[in-house]
């Protein structure tokens, strides 16, 4: 067994969630610029993607991303080990196997959310990731499955997994319901139940318990922070981006470094972009569309989004797409 290293929990305070065909490393990047201490998680990646798949394609990612983690889903024990190895090769700063998602797709690969049934399978993938790695290796999951609402379901879960060497527990408490709903609904229609996550870190109090699940403010993450080790946000952290920029402070009782402006992070990104399209030929529209909430609730900020989303404009280089955007509305009649 690799010796495993201690990790405060304090790494696990404010997060932003793994999200399929977001938080790609040009979403993690830009999220870094506001926030310095968030602990970042890319997408989901699949062992059968990176053991039939381009290795650099999926696990790539900026120096500047770290403290970032990489989600896995997958079943298989000796798949899981063989790609946590990976991923840990390439630097990632932690491991992650996804049990929450619920989609049909995902069933099908006999991963996600659908692994709550097998905790002991579950277990030993996560013993298997454990025994390939030194970082730490953690777990995304529901409170349960389908409509049956039972909270011993989730702290038997999390008992026979923790036994397997996994000490942190990233908890979305909603159930999944693996038939009937979309996974949109999936994230707003099962009821959420936030005093079950109290109750598993009442009842492992020496496991690493963060909350993921309907948190927008930060007064909710206070009272949350008060029960738990973490919160974990998904989409109002990327719809909302600038809420970021005051975590460091609410949250980590850290002072900002430099004055951080929304202009400062836009040039910054300007100039990310530039690099991008001279080391990888990536134009910016995958890039810019990541940073559009940047300006949510400013005036003039409808006619920077649509500059930034105009895709006609991408033969233009991102500092004159940026001044444009700065300018009068294109978009006038």
């Amino acid at each position: 067994m690799q010796p495993q290293i201690l990790v405060e929990p304090q790494r696990w305070r404010m997060s932003v969630a793994p999200m399929l065909d977001w938080t790609d490393r040009h979403c993690r990047y830009f999220h870094r610029l506001l926030s310095h201490h968030a602990l970042l998680y890319t997408e989901m990646v699949t062992t059968g993607a990176l053991i039939h798949g381009d290795v650099a394609r999926h696990l790539r990612f900026n120096a500047e991303e770290q403290p970032v983690a990489l989600q896995l889903g997958g079943s298989e024990p000796a798949d899981l080990a063989h790609c946590a190895r990976l991923g840990a090769q390439w630097g990632y700063a932690e491991i992650n196997l996804n049990c929450g998602c619920p989609s049909e797709r995902v069933q099908r690969g006999a991963f996600g959310a659908c692994l709550m049934a097998e905790p002991q399978l579950v277990a030993d993938g996560v013993k298997a990731m454990v025994d390939a790695v030194s970082v730490p290796v953690t777990v995304k999951h529901r409170i349960g499955i389908d409509q049956v609402e039972n909270y011993d379901f989730v702290r038997d879960f999390v008992g026979t997994v923790s036994q397997a060497g996994c000490h942190t527990f990233i908890v979305h408490a909603r159930n999944a319901w693996l038939k009937g709903l979309s996974p949109k609904d999936n994230r707003e229609i099962p009821p959420l139940r936030y005093d079950w996550a109290y109750r598993l870190k009442r009842d492992f109090p020496e496991l690493v318990i963060v909350l993921n699940g309907g948190v927008t403010s930060t007064e909710q993450v206070q009272a949350h922070l008060t029960q738990l080790d973490g919160v974990m946000l998904g989409r109002e952290a990327y719809h909302n981006p600038w809420w970021l920029s005051q975590w460091d402070s609410a949250f980590f009782a850290a002072a900002p470094k430099g004055e951080l402006t929304r202009e400062s992070v836009e040039q910054q990104m300007v100039d990310y972009m530039a690099r991008e399209l001279a080391a990888f030929g990536t134009t910016w529209p995958s890039i810019a569309r990541h940073m559009l909430g940047l300006r949510h609730g400013l005036p003039g900020a409808r006619h920077w989004r649509r500059v930034w989303s105009d895709h006609s404009l991408k033969a233009l280089p991102p500092a004159q797409v940026m001044a444009l955007a700065h300018g009068p509305d294109l978009y006038e009649k």
